[in-house]
């Protein structure tokens, strides 16, 4: 990782005084010493790769010049993949995330979507058929689900596929102006197929969602087929490089083949057959989900954190001391506060994610073997922490931006690359606050079902277990204490909102209603669940580190940060009902002070360990060598702007 080149002098101090292995913090947080060697190796290899280094400057491009060297990247991705033997979906996510730094690929949900759809949902005969050729990237795909009335609620969805038993084909159409597929990525122009989600319809009965394979283009001309009707759906917030599209569908014949039948099935007379729990076609939302936390989330705020550290101890900034030397920007207190926490997120993010990998592919595992037990406990979990890690990136990411003063405004500093590329996530695979919703809403019916002597388990075995009535913080404030902390904190919420919602009941109200009117606490309970849940596991995660105690100890400080930066910004609810007085309230925020004290010899060097490359930063506030202002100067002079002194304006007709 080491730079040739001239490092700035209070860049290298902070290195120097760094007092933990670096190296081993880099394993842990990218969760095993092989993944770092093996990223490395790719990271070398495409920048010593003649085809992809060098390129245009991304910040300098049109919108239209970004999706045309999207495509560019993308194709050599599914060039690289061949080339370097690369076959599995974590080596796919791995150089993909190298070739496109902070960047979407127009090809994105082929990996992210389309294949997994395929080996999820359909047969092995289909799978032999399309998953082959998409792995081959013969087929280029994308995953229309969402329609431009309706996302996240999937029974509102408006698509039919109509089964005719006299063509043995369904004939798929878009009866509605919302009906249409709305945001697939890839869809525009990139993509040639598409799993289409449609309302099944066999027989004149409904049976609810299910997924088609549909093409959409001409695989020689890739014009679109007679019946389909796609395009882009125009000039968004960020996500520049990827063609989100519509598609409308006129009456679109398909063969009865072309629905995914792993788990349900149409006869040829139009029988319907349901082979499985229909829960299980929510396999592919819930990998998807489940990669958000440690792909998305934890990438951000890891980058984030990276260049605005890395800023912070370059810029000097105003007088501590009259008359003195101007201090490192680091240096103050206010800037402390605003970056360690960050840092401590996104460790603690990455330890989620890597358990709820570990969680997804056990729940794969078992769902083969016909067991369903952990679905719903993990449909709930992902909800909840897709919704709650993406929160807190999307405002942490900008409070880095902010940390960097004027500069995090420009596109140089990296920072609104970083927002525009991962603050979507809060959006796509629902809607943040539906998804706390429905995680809120499991909670509640768990703890009902406590109540009525069911024993619970897992992530949610905490709302049946007997809690102390106080906070046991004394002069010595702990993880373990705090974590109780949070424990009552979460089943108070989950408990209040189970009130709520019986006493609408008893007081006559629907159950729909009910639920509504108890929204705002359904919300607080997920949250609060979810920030027990992410300080548990992290600390869970440090005791299993394989790591020495110098490591071992920085972890701790950044666990500690994690919890008590939590209990400060959500005092309300722990001061509540007197569980913490304001005592115990005052040593957790002092504890907190002190801890940016014990972290600031380390702060660079706990960023350097998330190990990023300039190449991945593409930020001139946070490059590895700490030279800044040079490099914003040649930057600036690349602007086009720059290429005369007089620019003549042409005057721009209204149409």
């Amino acid at each position: 990782m080491a730079s040739k080149v001239r490092v700035n002098q209070d860049l290298q101090r902070e290195r120097d005084r760094a007092n933990f292995n670096l190296e081993q913090l880099t394993y842990i947080f990218d969760g095993s010493r092989e993944y770092t060697q093996k990223r490395r190796y790719l990271e070398k290899r495409i920048a010593e790769d003649p085809e992809l280094k060098g390129g245009p400057n991304y910040y300098f491009l049109s919108n239209s010049e970004k999706y045309a060297n999207g495509v560019r990247k993308a194709t050599l991705l599914a060039k690289k993949l061949k080339e370097y033997k690369l076959g599995d979906f974590t080596d796919a996510f791995l150089l993909r995330s190298i070739i496109f730094p902070n960047e979407a690929s127009p090809m994105s949900l082929q990996i992210d979507m389309f294949i997994p759809g395929i080996m999820g949902l359909g047969t092995e005969e289909q799978q032999r058929r399309w998953g082959e050729k998409a792995m081959a990237y013969e087929i280029i795909g994308t995953y229309a689900q969402t329609e431009l009335g309706h996302g996240t609620h999937l029974r509102g969805l408006e698509t039919t596929a109509t089964y005719d038993p006299t063509t043995h084909e369904f004939v798929l159409h878009s009866p509605t102006l919302t009906s249409i597929k709305w945001w697939p990525g890839g869809l525009g122009k990139t993509t040639n197929h598409a799993i289409v989600m449609a309302m099944l319809y066999t027989r004149g009965k409904c049976h609810g969602l299910h997924a088609f394979m549909v093409q959409t283009r001409d695989l020689e001309t890739h014009e679109p087929l007679p019946g389909v009707e796609v395009g882009d759906i125009g000039p968004k917030m960020g996500y520049h490089t990827v063609d989100n599209g519509y598609l409308r569908l006129d009456h679109l014949h398909i063969p009865r083949m072309n629905m995914l039948m792993k788990n349900s099935q149409v006869l040829e007379d139009g029988t319907y057959v349901r082979k499985k729990s229909d829960k299980l076609s929510y396999g592919t939302m819930l990998f998807v989900r489940s990669t958000i936390v440690k792909g998305v989330a934890t990438n951000a705020l890891a980058q984030a954190a990276t260049i605005a550290v890395r800023y912070s101890a370059v810029r000097r900034q105003s007088e501590l001391k009259p008359g003195g030397v101007e201090p490192q920007v680091l240096d103050y207190v206010t800037q402390q506060y605003k970056l360690f926490p960050v840092i401590s997120q996104a460790y603690a993010f990455s330890a989620v994610g890597l358990h709820l990998r570990n969680l997804y592919l056990r729940l794969n595992y078992d769902i083969q073997q016909g067991n369903v037990e952990l679905l719903a406990e993990i449909h709930s979990l992902t909800c909840g922490l897709k919704a709650f890690s993406t929160d807190q990136m999307m405002w942490s990411v900008e409070i880095c931006r902010l940390s960097c003063g004027g500069h995090g405004f420009s596109q140089a500093s990296g920072l609104p690359k970083i927002y525009d590329v991962h603050v979507p996530a809060c959006t796509y695979e629902g809607e943040n606050t539906v998804l706390y919703l429905q995680c809120g809403r499991s909670l509640v019916k768990a703890l009902l079902q406590a109540q009525k002597g069911v024993t619970l388990s897992g992530s949610m075995a905490y709302l049946s277990q007997v809690c102390d009535d106080k906070c046991s913080v004394t002069s010595q404030v702990t993880v373990d204490a705090l974590l109780k902390s949070y424990e009552w904190r979460a089943r108070r919420a989950v408990h209040k909102a189970a009130r709520m919602y019986k006493g609408r009941l008893q007081a006559g109200e629907a159950d729909y209603n009910a639920w509504n009117q108890t929204g705002v606490h359904l919300v607080l309970a997920a949250k609060a669940h979810c920030h027990k849940y992410v300080l548990k596991t992290f600390a869970e995660s440090i005791q299993q580190a394989e790591a020495g105690a110098d490591v071992v100890r920085v972890l701790q400080q950044l666990c500690l940060l994690y919890a008590t930066h939590g209990v400060t910004t959500n005092s309300g609810q722990f001061l509540e009902c007197g569980f913490m007085d304001t005592r115990q309230l005052e040593l957790v925020n002092d504890h907190m002070l002190r801890l940016l004290t014990d972290i600031r010899p380390n702060a660079v060097a706990l960023v350097d360990a998330f190990d990023f490359t300039d190449d991945k930063l593409c930020s001139v506030l946070g490059r590895y060598d700490g030279q800044v202002y040079e490099n914003l100067y040649k930057w600036a002079r690349q602007s086009s702007r720059n290429e005369t002194q007089v620019r003549i304006f042409t005057t721009v007709t209204p149409q």
